[in-house]
């Protein structure tokens, strides 16, 4: 019973800190500058080829410019342009796009 309580609490922990790691989208926007070149500066691109970031979800932003940079997803120019991204900046963008209305 002991340990089931001790799971419990941990995962609940874990889910609190992921809630307060929530990115800031004031300075993801101060920071989209290279994305809209592709992404359009609201997230909405005005090229089919490249995918529209507003209105997607924070975790799933984040998770694909992760995967961009790790080189776990095989795209050179968004491994390029991830690269240079801190923790900080990928959350950050993450929130700004994700808040973004989808048009």
């Amino acid at each position: 019973m002991k340990k089931l309580i001790v799971a419990t609490i941990a995962c609940a922990l874990i889910g609190a800190w992921g809630a307060v790691q929530a990115g800031d989208a004031a300075a993801g926007k101060a920071r989209s500058a290279a994305c809209a070149g592709c992404h359009g500066p609201d997230g909405n691109s005005p090229v089919p080829m490249y995918p529209k970031l507003a209105g997607q979800h924070e975790a799933y932003l984040v998770s694909a410019m992760k995967q961009y940079k790790s080189g776990a997803r095989g795209d050179a120019t968004m491994k390029a342009m991830s690269a240079p991204l801190s923790d900080t900046d990928i959350q950050n963008l993450a929130a700004y796009f994700a808040g973004q209305k989808a048009k």
